[in-house]
């Protein structure tokens, strides 16, 4: 069991070598190592696990070109998730187990009614008792038809995302790592090792614009809304629905394209290489970017200039959101920091607070990569380990959902898309890949989307069309577009869609003892000690690849 543990610190250290912007002669005889240790551990894990288990373990066979099929479903996918009543602080149980409550709910009504009957004595007394037994039974009869609406809407919900069916393309034109993606109507931006910024056209799925000017990996775009283009391209004599792209890169500059020309229009010098950054568009509007140093910087939009330089993080940042006034930034080292922009030409950003690792649970992975998605007073973060963890910034409570069944399960990126939380998991022993979509505002498990060799899935990007159907992308290895197909009619689709019934079970967890993954900076490090993987299924580290729930195609 010791062996196992080590090959699987390994290859997790791989994984996020494999990610790194630049890489150095003796990292890359490292990654070269991952398939002998994947199939290393293959084989220690089936004498650990014995003849009856079996192992979804990628060959090295040819590779299917994603021309599989699911079947028929007649129902419409709502693009929607149902209105739900909001999680309580600390909740550990799931609203799976609504009924049972409604029936205890039904029991103390029945009670409660007839002691009162019993116990009075005068006629006012009874009618007083009466109205209040009247009014509380009310209540709590609404409050139990809701919980079964609610109930009965996400069964309905799961069902339909069970049957669902996405069309996959592949994007090819990047020679390296796909890092960050964005989507600007029909069109889809990427940004890649490679130091090239590519412009897609989504219906065609053919290259529009190949963008270079970078000198090293790009780490990050953002996309300005409309009404904050309008007054660049006027400046710019472009036309006022020219639409333009921010991008990061390691080489310390933010550039600023027009995409209909395909051009660098405006380049931004930062003297630090640019890890994260994001648009904020109050008032005349703010370029918010961080730095591997852990800086946090803020540009004007209306004149470029340096506003303010903050030492925010201990280590890189590597992810930058928005949320109206608010501005979310966290970095390696698991921490997280909100911001209040104050719309002012001189250290516009105030911070609110400041959480740190310790506090976050996410600090401990060597290289390790945090990316966030706020919601309200909540900010999923994907953090390399197998859970999604839920920071209430306000309070620096945490909780964490449960996003994949094996302690050697990671997760890379999360975002959400209308009533959707989505979350990449990538399985460092076998190398399967897969996205699972919780409903919001619950997050309660619906399903897992995958398909045959799917790639580990690093950046995400959603919209909707006009019908109200689902388009994604997903960057990586590889870059695909995601196209949601009726459910009626006899189309085929490319992706398998599975539920993995242990995700079930621990939903939604208060994260009292947080997860320690005992990283070290040394690849070849050989401690006698085990690693604590704290999964939050309470999995093994013996059954690791195995208690994951293949999802296999009919």
């Amino acid at each position: 069991m010791g062996e196992v543990r080590k090959l699987q610190k390994k290859l997790r250290q791989i994984e996020n070598l494999e990610i790194k912007i630049s890489l150095t002669p003796e990292e890359r005889f490292k990654i070269s190592r991952k398939a002998e240790l994947r199939s290393r551990l293959a084989e220690l894990q089936l004498q650990l696990s014995g003849p009856q288990q079996t192992l979804g373990i990628v060959g090295d066979g040819k590779k299917e070109k994603m021309k599989r099929q699911v079947e028929d479903a007649p129902e419409a996918l709502p693009s929607q998730t149902p209105p739900a009543s909001k999680i309580l602080k600390g909740e550990k149980k799931s609203k799976a187990q609504a009924p049972p409550a409604v029936a205890a709910r039904r029991s103390e009504v029945g009670e409660g009614a007839g002691t009162d009957r019993q116990g009075d004595g005068t006629e006012p007394a009874r009618v007083s008792d009466h109205c209040r037994d009247v009014s509380g039974g009310c209540a709590r009869f609404e409050e139990e038809q809701q919980l079964r609406q609610e109930e009965a809407e996400f069964t309905s919900l799961k069902v339909s995302w069970e049957k669902a069916k996405f069309r996959l393309r592949l994007l090819e034109g990047h020679n390296d790592i796909v890092t960050c993606v964005v989507a600007v109507d029909n069109l889809v931006v990427s940004g890649s090792r490679d130091t090239t910024v590519k412009v897609w056209h989504v219906p065609t799925a053919t290259e529009h614009k190949n963008m270079g000017g970078h000198t090293s990996g790009v780490t990050c775009l953002s996309a300005p809304p409309p009404e904050c283009c309008k007054r660049l391209a006027w400046s710019l004599s472009l036309s006022d629905k020219e639409r333009f792209i921010l991008s990061g890169s390691a080489d310390c500059y933010v550039k600023i394209w027009a995409l209909s020309i395909g051009q660098c229009v405006k380049s931004i010098y930062t003297f630090n290489a640019v890890t994260a950054l994001c648009f904020v568009p109050e008032e005349d509007g703010y370029i918010i970017t961080g730095s591997d140093g852990g800086k946090v910087q803020a540009w004007s939009w209306h004149t470029f200039q340096n506003c303010q330089s903050v030492n925010a993080h201990q280590e890189a940042v590597t992810s930058i959101q928005s949320q109206g006034p608010l501005v979310f930034s966290g970095s390696a080292e698991g921490g997280v920091s909100v911001w209040e922009n104050r719309c002012s030409d001189r250290d516009p950003l105030r911070l609110l607070q400041h959480w740190s690792g310790q506090v976050t649970g996410v600090g401990g992975a060597s290289g390790g990569r945090l990316t966030l998605s706020p919601r309200g007073d909540r900010v999923f973060l994907a953090h390399g380990h197998a859970c999604i963890g839920i920071l209430h910034w306000r309070t620096g409570m945490m909780s964490r959902l449960t996003n994949h069944s094996s302690v050697t399960g990671v997760t890379d990126c999360v975002h959400q898309t209308g009533g959707l939380l989505i979350g990449s998991c990538y399985d460092v022993a076998n190398g399967d890949s897969a996205l699972n979509l919780f409903s919001l505002p619950q997050c309660r498990y619906l399903a897992s989307l995958t398909w045959p060799e799917a790639p580990r899935i690093l950046c995400f990007a959603a919209w909707t069309t006009g019908s109200g159907d689902h388009r994604w992308v997903t960057g990586g290895r590889d870059l695909v577009v995601w196209e949601q197909l009726p459910s009626s009619g006899r189309q085929r689709g490319d992706v398998t869609v599975r539920r993995d019934s242990r995700m079930d079970s621990c939903l939604l967890e208060s994260e009292g003892d947080t997860e320690d993954d005992a990283e070290t900076d040394e690849y070849e490090a050989d401690d006698g000690g085990e690693e604590t993987d704290g999964g939050c299924d309470g999995g093994s580290g013996d059954g690791g690849a195995g208690s994951w729930l293949r999802c296999v195609l009919q």
